[in-house]
């Protein structure tokens, strides 16, 4: 009995308040101090700020806090621009300075590392963070949830851990399209009187305004995702939503009847236009369908892309397996310096889009299938195909188990590891680190003003492999 009340002891309590020093940005963007030694995490707080907190929540291992006065600021603390940020909860770090936001994001790279490997981190090659030179306005695509204030029609986002919609007028994270097309929907809908979903009652027809632009064609999909088959009015919508935004060439209804978090749901229909649009990165044209997984920031994208290019050492010759390759975005980057592209999704629409962009950029030798890439790859090593370099772009999830295993059996000289959640990739590291000595790991930022760190580490076979 002694050890549990040990155990769950807290050196704070619910409310109290007490002073407390900003080491370091947690991997969520909110403030870590230390109070007689238990973890304290302070959303809104800065690196080098005192403050005084007041405890919000206790959990064994930390305990959460809300800043009730800061005595030291940060001299690196500016204005937050948005006039909803604090409640929309969307971006963590639009009150702290944009060079600094880069420090810090490599920063929060080192301490999952830390956190999760046994890696000899202070001989490693950590790179600075690559960013963008606007950091606003950047989002080619928008899912905003729909609402009801009073009688009016709202769209926005949950607040942090809460069910209150906060309604977005313009996200200055999103691009200018986007924020158009989703409110030329809501009006519609407002004008139209078509039923929105209640999450509470299960009642009502639309869910989510789902808005994507080519950035570099202008062309604009619209996908409605509904509750129900049915969605009233859909003819006078369709006509209003053309009427109002000619660049508007693609118009999809998903229908998703489940209690989910989930946006998407399984069937999607075609209500005008076309099922897909194009946007180009450099001389590579895309189309896009509306599940299909494309970079929300193609300005970044094309550095990343360049990036794990670097990364794969290309010279002509070898034979690549893009795994979780979606539409075949980094499968076409990289095929100008490969003799043979292999590629599979689960997504059976993206391998369709894969194979499409494919043929369209008139590649010879490629193969992409839908299946997972563990599956795969066993398959083709059986039959005789060893691939090169592997390059893997996963979910925030990480890599699956069984991938890792198979990346193992299967061997490549090089494996390329594009990830977006510092605390996956570096479990998985460690988990490849018996075969793999990884050579240098370069963090880039994909999401301005967010938490949200992307890397791409170089990883190649030792040599008694």
């Amino acid at each position: 009995m002694k050890q549990m009340s040990e155990k769950n002891h807290s050196v704070v309590e619910i409310n109290q308040e007490f002073p407390l020093t900003i080491k370091r940005l947690g991997i969520n963007g909110e403030g870590v101090g230390y109070y007689k030694k238990q973890v304290v995490f302070v959303p809104g707080a800065l690196p080098g700020e005192e403050a005084v907190v007041q405890v919000t929540k206790i959990h064994p291992k930390y305990a959460q806090a809300a800043v009730k006065t800061i005595r030291k600021e940060s001299p690196h603390r500016v204005t937050a621009p948005c006039p909803v940020y604090d409640a929309c909860g969307g971006c963590q770090l639009q009150h702290l300075e944009y060079n600094q936001q880069l420090v810090h994001k490599r920063d929060i790279l080192i301490q999952a590392l830390e956190r999760h490997t046994k890696l000899p981190i202070a001989q490693m090659d950590i790179r600075q963070t690559i960013g963008m030179d606007n950091p606003w306005y950047y989002r080619n695509k928008s899912q905003f949830q729909v609402g009801k204030k009073g009688e009016k029609v709202i769209a926005g986002l949950y607040g942090t851990n809460s069910h209150q919609l906060v309604d977005i007028k313009e996200c200055i994270v999103q691009r200018k399209e986007t924020n158009k097309a989703t409110q030329v929907v809501r009006k519609q809908l407002d004008k139209l009187k078509i039923p929105v979903y209640n999450e509470r009652t299960k009642k009502g027809t639309v869910r989510t305004i789902v808005s994507r632009v080519g950035i570099e064609t202008g062309q604009v999909q619209i996908v409605i995702v509904t509750a129900t088959d049915d969605l009233p009015q859909k003819d006078k919508l369709i006509r209003a939503l053309e009427n109002k935004m000619p660049e508007i060439k693609s118009i999809m209804q998903n229908v998703n009847p489940a209690s989910t978090s989930v946006i998407f749901g399984n069937k999607t229909i075609l209500l005008s236009g076309q099922k897909t649009i194009e946007d180009k990165i450099e001389q590579y044209t895309y189309h896009l369908s509306a599940r299909a997984f494309f970079q929300l920031n193609p300005i970044q994208t094309k550095k990343l892309y360049d990036e794990i290019k670097k990364a794969s050492e290309l010279t002509g010759k070898e034979k690549i397996v893009d795994a979780y390759c979606g539409s075949g975005t980094i499968g076409l980057w990289l095929s100008q310096g490969a003799s043979e592209i292999r590629g599979m999704d689960v997504i059976k629409e993206s391998i369709q889009d894969a194979r499409m962009n494919a043929k369209q950029h008139g590649l010879k030798n490629y193969t992409y299938e839908t299946g997972t890439a563990q599956e795969w790859m066993l398959k083709w090593k059986d039959e005789g195909f060893k691939p090169d370099v592997v390059v893997v772009d996963p979910p925030r999830t990480g890599c699956d188990e069984s991938l890792l295993k198979t990346i193992l059996t299967v061997k490549p000289k090089r494996f390329v590891y594009a990830s977006c959640n510092p605390s996956t990739l570096a479990k998985d590291l460690m988990a490849l680190s018996s075969k793999y000595k990884i050579e240098y790991i370069q963090p880039l930022d994909m999401f301005p003003q967010t938490s949200h760190v992307e890397s791409v580490t170089q990883l190649v076979l030792k040599e008694d492999n």
